[in-house]
């Protein structure tokens, strides 16, 4: 076989292989069409309204869905337009997005802030960080990329996005 040849083969196998060595393209292609989520996270699948989140320290608690509602699919600012009244822990990547969203806490307990993009997560209380308590990924075929923890008692926060790869991503509060 001829050094061409040779070329052309690889250059054929290339693709095939690289969706076999990608495991999000494998998961995607093993997942149902509608995702199996635990009773926690079942109204991940039900999608809300969309909301254009704050650039600029505006708040308005009424302007969240309640705590537990559906995901909701949050428009977001350029990061060099945005002014958060904290912040961020992270530095916010200039290329990308975010926004604030404020959140009225009624009940002590865990908050779980659920993205389906990868994005810098902060919760703010009194113009203090909160520390967060746990982080991960939702469940396997959910659509969810990311989950952060918070343990939250009765007040005003305001929920920071900061670094989000896209204008719009989706979102759910949900206190346990």
């Amino acid at each position: 076989m001829g050094p061409r040849l040779g070329m052309i083969l690889l250059a054929t196998a290339l693709p095939s292989a690289a969706v076999a060595a990608d495991p999000l393209a494998k998961k995607a292609a093993t997942c149902p069409a509608t995702p199996v989520l635990p009773p926690e996270l079942a109204d991940w699948a039900r999608a809300a309204e969309s909301k254009t989140i704050y650039g600029f320290g505006e708040q308005r608690a009424s302007d969240w869905p309640p705590l537990g509602a559906a995901r909701t699919a949050l428009t977001l600012h350029r990061a060099e337009s945005l002014r958060y009244g904290v912040a961020p822990e992270r530095a916010p990547d200039v290329h990308k997005f975010g926004g604030m969203m404020p959140i009225e806490v009624k009940t002590p307990g865990r908050l779980t802030v659920a993205l389906d993009a990868g994005a810098w997560i902060d919760l703010v209380r009194d113009g203090a960080r909160v520390k967060s308590v746990g982080h991960g990924h939702g469940p396997a075929c959910s659509g969810i990329r990311k989950m952060v923890d918070f343990d939250v008692t009765p007040g005003r926060y305001v929920l920071q996005i900061s670094s989000a790869p896209t204008q719009s991503i989706h979102a759910m509060a949900l206190l346990r």
